[in-house]
This record gives C-alpha cells, structure tokens and sequence, in this order.
C-alpha cells in the first residue's frame, strides 16, 4: 500500500513531540508499503523554522520516511488570528505537497489543526482515493470550551466545517474512547469508527534505569524530582504546577522539572520569578529520543490540564509514557483517562486546578518511595498490555487494507 499522511505537527525521535505517526509509519515500511508525511517547516512547539527554506515544498528523509515539508507562515505563537494564518498558510502549501508524494492508495488527514484535514480530503477528492480522517482532538469543541472560539458566526462556520469533514470522509479513526461516543451522538455510523487508542512502546524505556546521569546533567543529583514533559501551551495549566511548587518551597529535596516548549512558556518563567521559585527547572523542548533518559531520572510524573468539561474525553501521550517509564503518574486531568490511571493502580488522581492537592500528593510519593515505585510498576504492567503500540500498529495496518479493499 502507498499511504500519504497530511500532518502539520509531524515530529521525529530527534524532536520534540508525540510520535504516533512517525511509529505507525516505520511498522507499515517494515511490512512492504510506502508512506509519505507531508508537514509544516515549523516545530509546532518553538514556533521556529526547522529546516532551510528554498522552495515551497522540502523533500526530507526521517529516519527512512519521506517527508515533505511545506511552507508554513511563521505566527504560531503569535495570535489566534495569526495562528489561525498559518494553518491556512499550511492548508494551501500542503495540497501541493501532498499531490507531489507520488502514487498513493489512502490519503490519510489528521485534526487538529481542522484545516490540515481539508487539505487531505481535498488531495484524496483530486486522486479519487479513499479519505481516512483521524480525530486526535475535538475541534471546535476544544476551542469553544477553553473560550478561544467565541464568536457565534465562526462557531457556526466552525462545526459546519468539522461535519462537511465528517460526511466526507471514507473512515473515521479515534484515538479515545470518548472521541467514539462523542462520532456516535452526530449519528455517525458505528461502522465508520475505529477507535485505535493513544498509547506507547514499551521497548523504548528503560524502567529499571534511576536516570543518574541525566540527575547529574540537570543538576538535581539526590533530589526527589516530580517532571511534567509536554506542551507549554494555554490547555495545559502549568499554573497549577507553579503554584504547588510554591506551596513546597520548605521542601528543599523536592525539585519540579517542566520538560516542553509552548506558547505560553515566557509567561510561565515570568510567573515563576514573580513567586521566587528556585524549585523549578525549565528545561526548554527536548527530543522524542531524550525521553527515555528524563524519565528515568523523574521519582513522579505530572500531568495536568485546564478544568473544562471537554478535556475529560481525551487521552494524553505524555501519561502513556509516564506509564511505560514505570513512573507513577500525578494526574490533575478527569474522565476517560483518570480511568486508565485507575485501572492500573499507577498513580494518584487530584482534581484539576488544585494545586493543594497536587502538592500533598507530591508530598505524599517523596515520604513513601515504595509505594510510588509499586504504582510505577503496576503503570508499566498495565500500558504493556493495553497500550501496546505495536499493537496499535498492526491495527492500523488492517484498518488501511480493509479500506484499500
């Protein structure tokens, strides 16, 4: 099979991101096909030009994958209005890209960004193939539940979008449960849904590892370190972060370590000297590939995001691998995947935006080590056996043959 993925925020392992797709797109090489990612020239994260720009479209190779990376104007971390310009900067540049990957059996459209989708369903109308189009986040719904989207007429232009999308698509694919439910209240048919969950390869962490050397290169040797690695963005809620570690300032062997880049992270440092946190490390973005070695070397893992209602349907990535790292995981986030959590017994759940018990729970992990490795463990256990992505993988690959067929 011949696949082409429209996806603007496409990373690596030597960059900063999830790497689903990337991990789809090695097993389906390694089984005979061929796929080919069109992507932004902009790390979704830093908000930088990643690659040197000569023509409209660059021809990458990503560790054995075709990449075209369009041309994408530079203002993610700009405006909604100017962020919203380059997403359609994107949508325009990445039809042409995507026409010029060569023969092509499905073309596949990932959202968000929605405009990216258009692209891909406009690319696979032109070829007269198959559309297969991935719900990795609720949008608008999202927008318009954090208050980014507020205006009646785009709202309504907004959702018609995202339903012409959903009429037109030949399949549709879902990383949560709830995305599922949520298809099947727009009387969607169940057929057309496969739900294909966010998860994680184990193979890639090292459990067992106490990350001593990377302690060492952050400079928190003989700390008891609580990480939260992700996007700095608006939806994340670092604040709540912040704030308990500020609550923890008395507690000198406990450090908080912010692994990410985003939007909104110059507004976090300022917020952490305006409450004189020498408690906190910002690291900046670190690769896919680095993850392993930050892990290893965290005692807990935090995941927080803001306290709205739609948040509750989504699965994040970072958790899965808090999961396979054997670390237990501070959750701050409600619904499907406090339900994952406690599944596995591998963490402890806090209501979102508290950061009082955030903190107590931080607190609790430091005074009783064994109980915090135990739930590291019982993670690992879990996300081995349910959110394999290998797994995943291969369903992926059954799912594109069915719709090739």
């Amino acid at each position: 099979m011949r696949l082409v993925i429209i996806h603007q925020a496409f990373v690596g392992p030597r960059e900063s991101g999830g790497t689903r797709h990337y991990e789809f797109a090695r097993y389906l090489q390694r089984q005979g096909h061929k796929v080919s990612i069109v992507a932004s020239d902009i790390s979704y994260l830093t908000g930088q030009r990643s690659t040197e720009r000569s023509q409209l479209v660059t021809r990458q190779d990503v560790e054995g994958i075709q990449v075209l990376r369009a041309y994408t104007y530079a203002a993610l971390h700009q405006s909604f209005f100017w962020r919203v310009v380059s997403f359609l900067s994107f949508m325009v540049t990445s039809v042409w890209a995507g026409l010029r990957a060569g023969p092509v059996d499905v073309v596949m459209g990932t959202s968000p960004p929605i405009f990216q989708a258009v692209s891909a369903w406009l690319v696979a109308f032109i070829l007269r193939r198959p559309f297969l189009l991935e719900i990795r986040d609720l949008w608008p719904a999202f927008a318009i539940d954090m208050g980014v989207l507020k205006n009646p007429a785009l709202i309504w232009l907004s959702e018609r979008l995202e339903n012409f999308l959903y009429a037109r698509a030949t399949h549709l694919l879902v990383n949560s449960p709830a995305y599922r439910d949520y298809l099947l209240d727009k009387h969607i048919p169940a057929a057309k849904i496969t739900l294909i969950p966010n998860g994680v390869d184990p193979d890639m962490f090292q459990p067992d590892s106490d990350g001593q050397a990377q302690r060492i290169a952050f400079g928190l040797d003989g700390k008891f370190i609580a990480t939260y690695a992700g996007a700095l963005g608006m939806a994340n809620d670092i604040e709540t972060i912040l704030r308990a570690a500020q609550r923890l300032q008395d507690q000198p062997a406990i450090h908080f370590l912010l692994v990410g880049d985003g939007k909104e992270r110059r507004n976090l440092e300022k917020m952490a000297e305006r409450l004189e946190l020498n408690n906190v490390t910002f690291t900046g973005a670190q690769p896919k590939s680095a993850m392993p070695d930050v892990l290893a070397a965290s005692d807990a893992c935090i995941a927080t995001l803001r306290d709205i209602p739609m948040f509750r349907t989504t699965y994040p990535n970072k958790v899965f691998d808090y999961m396979a790292a054997a670390r237990p995981t501070l959750l701050a986030i409600d619904g499907v995947i406090r339900e994952v959590i406690d599944a596995a017994d591998g963490g402890i759940f806090v209501p979102p935006g508290d950061d009082e018990a955030l903190a107590a729970a931080v607190l609790r992990l430091y005074h009783d080590p064994d109980a915090a490795r135990a739930m590291g463990r019982r993670g690992r256990d879990y996300v081995v056996a349910h959110f394999n992505r290998h797994q995943h993988a291969e369903a992926f690959e059954v799912l594109l043959q069915e719709m090739v067929r």
